[in-house]
């Protein structure tokens, strides 16, 4: 991509790089599923933390249940997902990134 300079270079890398990270970590399956005893089921990528500031590489993989339903992430709330799953976005994005680094 020699065509690519300075600041166009580094974006295009950062997105390319992005895209590569939530790639892996869907592949993971759902963190929660493991968490109790389901296995890996596919996933989908769960933004952490603040979404007005999103980072695409503060992602954990959660199926679809997990994150959009009833009994996930934006169903519950984050108060409620905590509390029902003993855990935390930041306990589940260590776990995501210790998994990627088995890979």
């Amino acid at each position: 991509m020699a065509w690519l300079r300075g600041e166009r270079w580094w974006a295009w890398n950062m997105r390319h790089a992005s895209k590569e990270h939530m790639r892996r970590v869907q592949g993971l399956g759902c963190v929660i599923c493991r968490l109790v005893g389901l296995g890996p089921t596919p996933a989908q990528v769960h933004h952490c933390f603040d979404t007005s500031d999103r980072d695409d590489f503060l992602t954990i993989p959660l199926c679809p249940e997990h994150h959009q339903g009833q009994t996930g992430f934006h169903g519950l709330g984050e108060r409620r997902f905590n509390a029902q799953y003993k855990t935390s976005e930041r306990r589940l994005l260590a776990m995501t990134l210790r998994l990627l680094q088995e890979q």
